[in-house]
This record gives C-alpha cells, sequence and structure tokens, in this order.
C-alpha cells in the first residue's frame, strides 16, 4: 500500500505515514466525463465575453475566499495536505502562501499581458492594425502531488483569467486540494462549468486528452508520464498544444569564494525540504577543491543535527516520510547501488530510528566519492539524498552540471557582493549552463515574475510571468483598411 489504490471505478489515496485510506473518489464514465467537457466548452465561450477586467476582479475575489478558507479550521488544509501526501504539517502553510503570492502577482499583470498591441506608429493613413490574445478554449490540467497548490496555480489561474475553461486533474495522491481550489473560484465568481475537478483512471486521462474539445494540456510530472500525454495528444484529432513540467536533476556549484557557511545551510534545505521530492530540489553538489572538505564536514554536521524524522502531523517534525512504499525503495536502492560503485555514506542511519526497511520513512543521506558513472548522480531520485562531488574549476563544474538528461534549474554560489570577478564569473557560467533557471546564491525557488520553463528531458513550454499567458492564449492579427476611396 502507501500509495494510491486503484480499481476500475475509483481511487482511493493512502496516508503516507500511516498506510491508511484517507479519502476515495469515484471516475466518471467515457460518456459522462464527454457530457463535463462539452458543458466546460459550452460555458467557456460566455466567459470569455466576460470584460478582462471583470475576470481579474473575481481574480483577487478568489485570493480573498482562498485566504479565508486557509485560516478556517473546518476543513483544515494543512492538515489535510500532510494527511494526503506526507509533508510535515509545520511546512503546509509555506506552499499555502507562495500559491496566494504566485496568484496575485500573475493578477497584477494580466491587463498588461493579455492587452491588445497596436501598430500605429507604423500604420499606413487609412489603415489600422493590432495583435490581441485571444483565449485557446478548454484547457487540461494536469497537476502533480508534490506541491500540489503550487503547481496548479501556475496555470489554473492564468488560463480562467485569459478566458479559458479548465478542466482541472488532481493527482490520485492529493484529490482535496483541486476541490478546494476550485469551491473557492466558484465562490469568487467563476462559474461552475468554467472551472471542472475531473478524478481521472489514467485512460480516462488519455481519452480527456484526445478530446476534440480539449485544446491545450499541461501537464506536471515524470518524464514518463510527459511522453504519455505528449503521445495521445499527436494521436488526437488535430494539432493541440502540450505543455510539459517534467523531472529535474538539479545541481549547484560553490565556488572557491562562497560563503560556506550560508551556503551550507542554504543547500542543505534545497536538498532536504519536503523530502527532497521536488522537481527543483537540489540533487548534486559540486564544490571547489580548494573547501571540499570544510564544505563537507559542515553539510553533513547539519544534517546530522538538524533534522528530524517523524510522523508529519507533529509540529515539531521537519523531515516527513516520502509519498510511496516503492518510492522509499527505489530511494534506498539508489543509495545502495552508490555505494556498492565506491560511494561513501556520511550520515548514520541509526540517527533516524524511523526510517525501517518495510515504511515510506527515508533516512537522510550524504554521499561523497560519486561521479557519473552512478545514477545517484545522474537519474531523479526524488528523496533526502545528495551526492558531493570535489571538482577543480569552472570548467570541470559547468561541463560536470550540463552532463545531464535533465535540465529544469541550476545555482552557482559565489561572492558577488565583495567581487566584481566573482559577478562576472556568475555570468559567464549562466551563460553555458543549459537549464531553464540559473541561480546566483539561492536555489529550489520560483519567482512569478520570471519563466519557469525547462530544457531537455524537464520539458517544455512555460508558466509564470508575462510570458505564462502566452501559451494559454493564441495570437490573432487584425488588419483593417479604413479608408477605401
Amino acid at each position: 500500500m502507501s500509495q494510491p489504490t486503484f480499481s476500475s471505478t475509483s481511487q482511493t489515496t493512502i496516508t503516507p505515514h500511516n498506510q491508511q485510506p484517507f479519502v476515495t473518489r469515484n471516475y466518471p464514465t467515457e460518456s459522462e466525463l464527454d457530457a463535463t467537457i462539452v458543458r466546460a466548452a459550452e460555458a467557456q465561450k460566455a466567459w470569455a465575453k466576460v470584460p478582462l477586467e471583470e475576470r481579474i476582479k473575481i481574480g483577487r475575489k478568489f485570493i480573498d475566499e482562498f485566504k479565508s478558507l486557509a485560516q478556517s479550521s473546518e476543513p483544515n488544509l494543512s492538515l489535510e495536505l500532510t494527511l494526503q501526501m506526507g509533508r510535515p504539517i509545520s511546512q503546509i502553510q509555506a506552499e499555502i502562501n507562495g500559491f496566494l503570492d504566485r496568484a496575485g502577482y500573475m493578477l497584477s499583470i494580466a491587463s498588461e499581458a493579455l492587452a491588445d498591441i497596436p501598430l500605429t506608429d507604423t500604420d499606413k493613413p487609412g489603415f489600422r492594425r493590432f495583435i490581441k490574445r485571444t483565449p485557446l478554449g478548454v484547457i487540461l490540467v494536469i497537476a502533480p502531488w508534490n506541491y500540489p497548490y503550487l503547481t496548479s496555480i501556475n496555470s489554473v489561474l492564468p488560463a480562467l483569467i485569459s478566458g479559458n475553461a479548465v478542466l482541472l486533474k488532481p493527482s490520485p495522491q492529493t484529490p482535496l486540494t483541486a476541490e478546494r481550489f476550485a469551491s473557492a473560484l466558484v465562490s469568487a465568481g467563476v462559474p461552475p462549468d468554467v472551472i471542472q475537478v475531473v478524478h481521472l483512471s489514467p485512460e480516462l486521462t488519455r481519452h480527456a486528452v484526445e478530446n476534440k474539445n480539449v485544446q491545450f494540456v499541461s501537464f506536471t510530472g515524470s518524464v514518463g508520464g510527459g511522453k504519455k500525454v505528449e503521445e495521445a495528444a499527436v494521436n488526437a484529432k488535430g494539432f493541440k498544444g502540450v505543455a510539459l513540467e517534467l523531472g529535474g536533476k538539479d545541481p549547484a556549484y560553490v565556488r572557491a569564494d562562497a560563503d560556506l557557511d550560508y551556503t551550507v545551510a542554504e543547500l542543505v534545505d534545497g536538498a532536504m525540504y519536503n523530502s527532497g521530492q521536488s522537481c527543483c530540489a537540489i540533487e548534486r553538489i559540486y564544490v571547489h577543491e580548494s573547501i571540499y572538505d570544510p564544505f563537507v564536514e559542515k553539510y553533513a554536521n547539519i544534517v546530522k543535527q538538524n533534522y528530524k524524522l517523524e510522523d508529519p502531523t507533529l509540529p515539531t517534525t521537519n523531515l516527513g516520510p516520502v509519498v510511496s512504499l516503492a518510492s522509499a525503495e527505489r530511494i534506498r536502492k539508489q543509495v545502495d547501488d552508490a555505494v556498492k560503485a565506491g560511494a561513501k555514506k556520511l550520515i548514520p542511519e541509526e540517527l533516524f530510528p524511523e526510517a525501517k526497511i518495510g515504511t515510506t520513512y527515508v533516512a537522510p543521506q550524504v554521499l561523497v566519492n560519486v561521479d557519473h558513472s552512478m545514477d545517484v548522480m545522474m537519474e531523479e531520485t526524488f528523496g533526502p539524498v545528495v551526492g558531493i562531488q570535489k571538482v577543480s574549476s569552472d570548467e570541470e563544474a559547468i561541463k560536470l552540471m550540463n552532463d545531464s538528461p535533465y535540465g529544469l534549474t541550476a545555482s552557482v554560489w559565489t561572492s558577488a557582493s565583495t567581487s566584481e570577478s566573482s559577478e562576472e564569473a556568475f555570468l559567464n557560467i549562466a551563460d553555458q549552463i543549459e537549464t531553464g533557471t540559473v541561480f546566483l546564491n539561492r536555489c529550489d525557488y520560483l519567482d512569478p515574475a520570471l519563466a519557469w520553463t525547462g530544457v531537455k528531458d524537464s520539458g517544455r513550454g512555460i508558466s509564470l510571468s508575462r510570458f505564462g499567458f502566452d501559451q494559454l492564449t493564441r495570437a490573432k492579427s487584425v488588419h483593417m483598411k479604413i479608408k477605401t476611396g
């Protein structure tokens, strides 16, 4: 158990830390799903006629509605999410805050991002031309379990504000998050058929992707899942767009002049937060040889001393279980394989007695003596594990950071505030790293003003920023010859 269980007609969420059934949701039939999509398509036509500023006003009311929901004791959103996917309850509010911050920012730029683009400066006499953004129609958003609020807000709210209807399919691990999200939108004034939650089996998900009335699919999840969505979209009639936010194996490079205490603490948090279950978590670290030994010592000491692996519903817990028994077994195997290949574990597992075989509790681990022949440095771990490798130069670090099938984020740690040459070195490194986002002295963070995107097996498409509206709309050119005589 310890992961969702399925029948032909329903799904049941299993709470990770106690392996107990939490909530069950029934699937629609194919005909019921088709009817849902038809209702969405019809409702979208009316929704698109609502003036943009009115849609934005409804979006702002949604923020107020969700704040009220998050502050209520029933339902308790923090406990509810902890029981669905296992993150410590002490860390849930941060996701809710980020969810609301992203919503606020995307609403603040919506008027400008969706405004008509006039060409008056180059219009000839008697002509008027402009480019407008028009909604796509019905958008299917397939959300993951690891940050269900944070990831779904990236597409759902901008899609609605742009005039689309949305079908929101949550992970079977976190079904209630989509329902809470949708209820707040409806309370704010979004028509019920414009935002609908659909709980779907893999077969029904494919059916939805292939449905002719679904014009765009936004998927966040695994590389394998992304390929299945892409294949379904290709096999569908017509040519529908697909955005894919997939896996990561995000690297950090610590230069010789980095602020060691600050950098170590940030990179421990970047690797261990949410038990490492983040697409942009730090999974591999390259450290300049001149500071490698003190870095490793400080890093291991923080992991040994600062983490409490326990029941995630306890307020003192800061490291919870991973999402499923299968995930725990896969993580342990990746570590064991690395050790067999020559890696060394720095964290004694007896410091974390909850981490027993046959449970979803996985002890945090720091590995040294690692190299790129090991899966732990090449394939996504999605757990509280990090490998640390010594490098001799910027050039070696760049080569190793780029030696990956993934390209979501990367971070460089150097004293740019005290050295102009260090800032220049960072910018030079940033130009050469094959990734969607490059950080200086921070990691594992999404700024809604910046485009969230990836390269290689980390997917394609853009969410957040003004560019996030572009993939949820299409450009329509209007060319007017006013004077005909």
